[in-house]
């Protein structure tokens, strides 16, 4: 399992023109499932992604993570995440799980999110999505479960 984690002072998702989801201050996560992935994995990886220190304190350090700010959380589904371009130009995406497989696993993952109390916000898993964000730092970081 991955997440891409994005630091936003805003992000949102548009589906065929509507916004499905928006945050201020927070983190977009762009998440991808692979084959072997377990619902462990998405507990750990809610986990990881609600305790990582990468928000500033009083000092300018990165020290608070996401509960200590209170932020939002955005979860995009990206199966992309898991493509495989070493060969040719056309990437693979092989190593992706079927929908079958991980949108129970994406859903499990937002129910983790969610028990934080946070305003967790989605796409729509397999849509045509349009993603905005203003990337704060920038700071991107991207988390595995195995």
């Amino acid at each position: 399992m991955r997440a891409l984690i994005q630091r936003v002072s805003s992000a949102s998702v548009e589906i065929e023109g509507s916004i499905a989801g928006e945050i201020g201050r927070g983190i977009l996560i762009l998440f991808g499932v692979t084959h072997a992935d377990t619902e462990n994995d998405a507990v750990f990886l809610s986990e990881k992604c609600l305790n990582l220190r990468i928000f500033e304190d009083c000092g300018g350090k990165m020290n608070l993570s996401l509960n200590d700010i209170k932020g939002g959380i955005l979860v995009v589904s990206q199966f992309t995440l898991y493509g495989d371009a070493r060969k040719g130009r056309r990437p693979s995406f092989t190593d992706a799980a079927v929908p079958a497989q991980a949108i129970p696993l994406y859903e499990k993952f937002i129910c983790e999110l969610r028990k934080s109390n946070l305003k967790v916000e989605t796409g729509i898993f397999g849509a045509d999505m349009s993603v905005k964000l203003c990337n704060h730092g920038p700071v991107t970081i991207m988390l595995e479960s195995k």
